[in-house]
């Protein structure tokens, strides 16, 4: 059997600022998955900020899954967290302080 294998964008060209997190996404079909972030421009004071992997059972009440990654610092700066074990729902969150802000492209990439 062939695995299968998607890529789901679930943020494009959004701007973060606050509490902000992407569109949940459910996946529990796939073994594995790949989460990146890419900064569309230069972000606003994010040196410190990380992004969480949220998880959910139904994709209405969602849980800090504890997997933490920095936000990318630079303009087309990449930044990434392979995730497993995830159950059926996930997507990504970030809060901001004060004055920071990232315009972001987030993808899911999903292997079974």
């Amino acid at each position: 059997m062939l695995p299968i294998s998607i890529t789901a964008v679930v943020a494009r060209n959004e701007t973060w600022e606050n509490l902000s997190f992407t569109e949940p996404y459910e996946c529990g079909w796939a073994k594995e998955a790949i989460i990146y972030v890419r900064a569309l421009s230069q972000p606003i004071k994010v040196e410190d900020v990380q992004a969480h992997i949220e998880y959910s059972p139904d994709g209405i009440n969602w849980i800090d899954s504890g997997l933490k990654f920095q936000l990318p610092r630079r303009s087309n700066e990449i930044s990434f967290k392979p995730v497993t074990h995830f159950g059926n729902w996930l997507r990504v969150s970030a809060d901001l302080p004060n004055g920071a802000s990232i315009c972001v492209l987030v993808s899911i990439h999903l292997k079974s």
